[in-house]
């Protein structure tokens, strides 16, 4: 994401252009742009001339429009993200009030108003227009005839491609088929690697699977290389990581991400740390249970309290509609960094993400142990039951 000016007043109210230049930017976007902001973009307007002798012919204008959002629609597969609202701002073609559709695009300067912009918010702008925070990682889990080509970003897992190949099954004398099935699998799997995955980017591509799936893709893939002289791959041999997965869909990359040796692989990236620090907060659970929480009541009163070493939350938090609750997290996470906390926003799109989502998408890990917390939430349930 480009950051082409910030203007924003004292009283926190405030508008930032941006241009996104690559498919995530619209994440971010998607994170920034809330129900009752302003969004100026260019459009697309289909427009009716009538001439002198009463024929009418259309035609399409691009025109630059300013709509007071009341609708946000985020494509995750595509990375599309549409916006719906009313035009708030004279236009010789849309009529003021008129409902109109803007999809932001990708390359194309928008201009985002708010009339207030609070901590996270302005912390998402930074994070977007980090240069270094690109798909340095790459995933490909696998099973005999499927397969997910993932790219890991310091935002979303995005699942690049699904490769879907039936194989014959092995049957006495019909060998052949099967071979050549699995043949016709792992080149489908290849060509979407070479289509999905910049190497240049790219830090460290992970092969999963169960059983030698992955291992008899990587030796056809390396042959192949050799055969068609494929520089690309044989020169990014070493990115290659080949890691045990239980099955080749999209939920199974949660345990690879966990492995140590992909940890040791990728521990610079977001991804893994968020892994990693969630990993902790199941430990602590387990063996400290009085200072692991979860829930947003808990919470809050740890941070009342200044127990919070960790606070974990969720980027979901922050998109819901409700005002007043989103002001309510926000205040949360600046009161915890006050309070000396380590904040870590978590992405839904990651894997890691949506497991916090489970656990109402906000949890701690306490400096010290707050035994008060456990009981109250026995009283709650106990009286929830009487009544």
């Amino acid at each position: 994401m480009k950051l082409i000016y910030k203007n924003i007043d004292k009283d926190g109210s405030g508008s930032i252009a941006l241009i996104p230049e690559e498919s995530e930017d619209m994440w971010h976007a998607y994170n920034l742009i809330a129900e009752g902001d302003s969004v100026t973009a260019s459009t697309v307007r289909k427009v009716q001339n009538e001439s002198s002798t009463g024929s009418s012919t259309s035609s399409r204008v691009r025109t630059t429009l300013t709509i007071s959002v009341e609708n946000i629609d985020f494509d995750t597969q595509a990375c599309v993200l549409r916006l719906k609202g009313r035009n708030i701002v004279e236009n010789q073609y849309v009529k003021m009030g008129a409902y109109h559709t803007l999809d932001l695009e990708l390359n194309r300067k928008f201009h985002l108003q708010k009339i207030q912009w609070d901590s996270i918010a302005l912390e998402r702008v930074d994070m977007a227009c980090d240069p270094a925070t690109s798909a340095d990682v790459a995933a490909v889990v696998m099973q005999e005839g499927l397969a997910h080509v993932c790219l890991i970003t310091s935002s979303m897992t995005l699942v690049r491609s699904k490769i879907d190949v039936t194989i014959p099954r092995k049957r006495k004398g019909f060998v052949q088929q099967h071979e050549k099935g699995l043949a016709k699998f792992y080149e489908a799997v290849m060509q979407g690697i070479l289509r999905h995955i910049d190497f240049s980017v790219v830090k460290c591509i992970i092969l999963a699977s169960p059983g030698f799936v992955k291992d008899q893709f990587y030796d056809y893939m390396m042959q192949q290389a050799v055969k068609t002289d494929n520089k690309l791959l044989i020169e990014n041999k070493s990115k290659f990581l080949l890691v045990k997965a239980s099955s080749g869909f999209k939920h199974s990359l949660k345990e690879v991400l966990q492995e140590p040796s992909v940890m040791a692989k990728i521990s610079d990236t977001k991804a893994a740390s968020e892994v990693k620090l969630l990993e902790s907060f199941y430990t602590m659970l387990q063996l400290e249970p009085t200072k692991a929480f979860y829930g947003k009541k808990d919470v809050m009163r740890a941070n009342e309290a200044l127990a919070i070493e960790t606070l974990m939350i969720s980027d979901k938090l922050f998109r819901c509609q409700d005002i007043q609750k989103r002001k309510e997290y926000v205040t949360l996470v600046d009161s915890a960094r006050e309070n000396g906390a380590d904040v870590r926003i978590f992405s839904s799109m990651h894997v890691s993400g949506e497991q916090l989502d489970q656990l109402t998408g906000v949890a701690a890990i306490l400096r010290f142990p707050m035994p008060e917390l456990e009981d109250s939430d026995v009283e709650d349930n106990s009286d929830s039951e009487t009544d």
